[in-house]
Protein backbone atom coordinates (compact mmCIF):
# COMPACT_ATOMS: atom_id res chain seq x y z
CA UNK A 1 0.00 0.00 0.00
CA UNK A 2 1.34 3.52 -0.93
CA UNK A 3 1.14 5.80 2.68
CA UNK A 4 0.45 9.28 2.08
CA UNK A 5 0.22 11.70 4.69
CA UNK A 6 -0.94 15.08 4.48
CA UNK A 7 -2.80 18.57 6.27
CA UNK A 8 -6.27 18.20 4.93
CA UNK A 9 -8.64 21.03 7.01
CA UNK A 10 -6.39 21.13 9.79
CA UNK A 11 -5.37 18.04 10.40
CA UNK A 12 -2.34 16.19 9.88
CA UNK A 13 -3.55 12.53 8.41
CA UNK A 14 -2.10 9.31 7.09
CA UNK A 15 -4.12 7.99 3.49
CA UNK A 16 -3.94 4.28 2.07
CA UNK A 17 -5.99 4.18 -1.05
CA UNK A 18 -7.97 1.27 -1.00
CA UNK A 19 -7.08 -2.23 -3.80
CA UNK A 20 -8.99 -0.26 -6.37
CA UNK A 21 -11.43 -3.58 -6.61
CA UNK A 22 -14.92 -2.09 -7.21
CA UNK A 23 -16.25 1.71 -7.29
CA UNK A 24 -17.89 2.74 -4.61
CA UNK A 25 -15.27 0.74 -2.12
CA UNK A 26 -15.14 1.25 1.21
CA UNK A 27 -13.39 3.77 3.43
CA UNK A 28 -12.05 3.35 7.23
CA UNK A 29 -12.05 6.32 9.48
CA UNK A 30 -9.27 5.38 11.84
CA UNK A 31 -9.77 7.83 15.02
CA UNK A 32 -7.15 6.73 17.52
CA UNK A 33 -7.44 7.45 21.30
CA UNK A 34 -6.16 9.78 24.13
CA UNK A 35 -1.80 10.23 23.27
CA UNK A 36 -2.15 7.96 20.00
CA UNK A 37 -1.79 9.62 16.42
CA UNK A 38 -2.51 8.79 13.11
CA UNK A 39 -0.64 5.70 12.54
CA UNK A 40 -1.73 3.97 15.11
CA UNK A 41 -5.33 2.14 14.18
CA UNK A 42 -3.76 1.88 10.38
CA UNK A 43 -2.61 -1.87 11.32
CA UNK A 44 -6.03 -2.28 12.79
CA UNK A 45 -7.65 -1.62 9.92
CA UNK A 46 -6.01 -3.01 7.37
CA UNK A 47 -7.16 -6.20 9.56
CA UNK A 48 -10.21 -5.03 9.82
CA UNK A 49 -10.97 -4.54 6.48
CA UNK A 50 -7.65 -5.88 3.95
CA UNK A 51 -8.86 -4.35 0.87
CA UNK A 52 -10.87 -0.91 2.35
CA UNK A 53 -9.17 2.64 1.63
CA UNK A 54 -7.95 3.93 5.39
CA UNK A 55 -8.54 7.89 6.56
CA UNK A 56 -6.64 8.43 9.86
CA UNK A 57 -6.34 11.63 11.00
CA UNK A 58 -4.72 12.65 14.11
CA UNK A 59 -6.31 14.52 16.91
CA UNK A 60 -5.73 18.47 16.97
CA UNK A 61 -5.97 19.08 20.97
CA UNK A 62 -2.92 18.55 22.52
CA UNK A 63 -3.29 17.88 26.44
CA UNK A 64 -0.29 18.99 28.95
CA UNK A 65 1.42 20.19 25.83
CA UNK A 66 2.06 16.54 24.98
CA UNK A 67 -0.80 14.63 24.41
CA UNK A 68 -2.72 13.73 21.32
CA UNK A 69 -6.56 14.36 21.73
CA UNK A 70 -9.58 14.97 19.32
CA UNK A 71 -11.28 17.03 21.83
CA UNK A 72 -10.07 18.96 25.48
CA UNK A 73 -11.46 17.55 28.94
CA UNK A 74 -10.53 19.06 32.22
CA UNK A 75 -10.01 15.59 33.68
CA UNK A 76 -10.85 11.89 33.36
CA UNK A 77 -14.43 12.25 32.33
CA UNK A 78 -14.95 15.87 32.84
CA UNK A 79 -15.15 16.71 29.11
CA UNK A 80 -15.59 20.34 27.53
CA UNK A 81 -18.62 19.62 25.88
CA UNK A 82 -18.65 23.10 24.30
CA UNK A 83 -15.10 22.26 22.62
CA UNK A 84 -16.38 18.33 21.45
CA UNK A 85 -19.11 20.05 19.31
CA UNK A 86 -16.82 22.22 18.25
CA UNK A 87 -14.04 19.68 17.15
CA UNK A 88 -16.70 17.42 15.83
CA UNK A 89 -17.68 20.05 13.17
CA UNK A 90 -13.97 19.91 12.21
CA UNK A 91 -13.90 16.49 12.13
CA UNK A 92 -17.14 16.61 9.74
CA UNK A 93 -15.03 19.27 7.15
CA UNK A 94 -11.87 16.86 7.33
CA UNK A 95 -14.38 14.11 6.38
CA UNK A 96 -15.76 15.98 3.60
CA UNK A 97 -12.91 17.66 2.19
CA UNK A 98 -10.81 14.13 2.33
CA UNK A 99 -13.15 12.39 0.58
CA UNK A 100 -13.00 15.28 -2.38
CA UNK A 101 -9.07 15.31 -2.46
CA UNK A 102 -8.40 11.31 -2.39
CA UNK A 103 -11.59 10.45 -4.40
CA UNK A 104 -13.83 8.34 -1.84
CA UNK A 105 -17.65 7.30 -2.22
CA UNK A 106 -18.69 9.47 0.63
CA UNK A 107 -21.76 6.99 1.11
CA UNK A 108 -18.77 4.65 2.05
CA UNK A 109 -17.47 5.50 4.96
CA UNK A 110 -17.18 3.80 8.16
CA UNK A 111 -15.71 4.70 11.53
CA UNK A 112 -13.99 2.14 13.51
CA UNK A 113 -12.32 4.36 16.92
CA UNK A 114 -11.14 3.82 19.75
CA UNK A 115 -11.74 5.48 23.58
CA UNK A 116 -11.30 9.40 22.73
CA UNK A 117 -11.55 8.53 18.77
CA UNK A 118 -14.57 6.47 19.88
CA UNK A 119 -16.25 9.64 21.47
CA UNK A 120 -15.70 11.88 18.81
CA UNK A 121 -16.99 9.26 16.43
CA UNK A 122 -20.15 8.88 18.27
CA UNK A 123 -20.84 12.31 18.67
CA UNK A 124 -20.17 12.76 14.73
CA UNK A 125 -23.31 10.25 14.51
CA UNK A 126 -25.52 12.60 16.63
CA UNK A 127 -24.50 15.77 15.04
CA UNK A 128 -24.13 15.35 11.61
CA UNK A 129 -26.31 12.21 10.73
CA UNK A 130 -25.50 10.89 6.91
CA UNK A 131 -21.57 11.81 7.27
CA UNK A 132 -20.78 8.05 8.26
CA UNK A 133 -22.68 5.38 6.76
CA UNK A 134 -21.43 3.69 10.46
CA UNK A 135 -19.09 3.25 12.85
CA UNK A 136 -17.61 0.68 15.17
CA UNK A 137 -17.12 2.23 18.57
CA UNK A 138 -14.31 0.65 20.70
CA UNK A 139 -15.19 1.77 24.60
CA UNK A 140 -17.27 4.80 24.11
CA UNK A 141 -18.81 7.17 26.27
CA UNK A 142 -21.78 9.41 25.32
CA UNK A 143 -21.01 13.24 26.75
CA UNK A 144 -23.54 15.17 24.14
CA UNK A 145 -27.22 13.86 23.81
CA UNK A 146 -28.70 16.18 21.41
CA UNK A 147 -32.33 16.81 21.45
CA UNK A 148 -33.96 15.97 19.37
CA UNK A 149 -32.16 12.71 18.62
CA UNK A 150 -31.51 11.99 14.28
CA UNK A 151 -33.27 9.78 12.71
CA UNK A 152 -29.80 7.28 12.20
CA UNK A 153 -32.27 4.99 10.15
CA UNK A 154 -29.57 2.96 8.07
CA UNK A 155 -26.74 3.57 9.64
CA UNK A 156 -25.14 0.39 11.16
CA UNK A 157 -23.56 0.78 14.71
CA UNK A 158 -21.42 -1.35 16.79
CA UNK A 159 -20.21 -0.82 20.27
CA UNK A 160 -17.61 -2.69 21.97
CA UNK A 161 -17.90 -2.08 25.53
CA UNK A 162 -15.75 -3.85 28.83
CA UNK A 163 -18.24 -4.55 32.08
CA UNK A 164 -14.97 -3.45 33.92
CA UNK A 165 -14.56 -0.55 32.58
CA UNK A 166 -13.68 2.04 35.21
CA UNK A 167 -14.71 5.15 32.43
CA UNK A 168 -18.03 3.38 31.86
CA UNK A 169 -19.68 1.55 34.32
CA UNK A 170 -22.82 -1.04 33.29
CA UNK A 171 -25.21 1.61 33.61
CA UNK A 172 -23.69 4.26 31.30
CA UNK A 173 -23.17 1.38 28.35
CA UNK A 174 -27.12 0.29 29.05
CA UNK A 175 -27.90 4.67 28.95
CA UNK A 176 -25.89 4.68 25.84
CA UNK A 177 -27.41 1.04 24.14
CA UNK A 178 -31.09 3.37 25.02
CA UNK A 179 -30.22 5.96 23.59
CA UNK A 180 -29.14 4.66 20.17
CA UNK A 181 -31.86 2.48 19.66
CA UNK A 182 -34.26 5.44 20.15
CA UNK A 183 -31.75 6.99 16.61
CA UNK A 184 -33.35 3.99 14.73
CA UNK A 185 -29.82 2.95 13.93
CA UNK A 186 -28.60 -0.59 13.07
CA UNK A 187 -27.18 -1.42 16.57
CA UNK A 188 -25.00 -4.90 17.81
CA UNK A 189 -23.60 -4.57 20.99
CA UNK A 190 -20.92 -6.41 22.65
CA UNK A 191 -19.72 -6.50 26.16
CA UNK A 192 -16.83 -8.25 27.09
CA UNK A 193 -17.60 -9.68 30.61
CA UNK A 194 -13.82 -9.46 31.89
CA UNK A 195 -12.87 -6.60 30.05
CA UNK A 196 -11.49 -2.96 31.00
CA UNK A 197 -10.92 0.24 28.96
CA UNK A 198 -8.20 -1.96 27.42
CA UNK A 199 -9.06 -4.02 23.91
CA UNK A 200 -9.02 -7.53 24.28
CA UNK A 201 -8.91 -10.15 21.07
CA UNK A 202 -12.73 -10.59 20.94
CA UNK A 203 -13.02 -6.76 20.01
CA UNK A 204 -11.29 -7.23 17.23
CA UNK A 205 -12.77 -10.40 16.48
CA UNK A 206 -15.80 -8.43 16.51
CA UNK A 207 -15.35 -5.53 14.88
CA UNK A 208 -14.27 -7.42 12.06
CA UNK A 209 -16.84 -9.31 11.91
CA UNK A 210 -19.76 -6.74 11.97
CA UNK A 211 -17.56 -4.81 9.14
CA UNK A 212 -16.85 -7.82 7.02
CA UNK A 213 -20.73 -8.34 6.71
CA UNK A 214 -21.30 -4.87 6.23
CA UNK A 215 -19.00 -4.56 3.52
CA UNK A 216 -20.94 -7.17 1.66
CA UNK A 217 -24.37 -5.44 1.76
Amino acid sequence: MTTRTALIAGHEHVFEPGDGNPAGEWTLLLLHGTGGDEHDLVPLGRQIAPGAALLSPRGRVLENGTTNRFFARRAANDIDVDDLLVRTDELARFVREASQTHGLDETRILAVGYSNGANIALNALLTHPGLLRGAGLLRPVLYHEPDPLPDLAGTAILTASGARDPYSPPSTIAHLRSVLERTGAQLHVHVDPAAGHGLVPSDLAVVADWATKLHAR
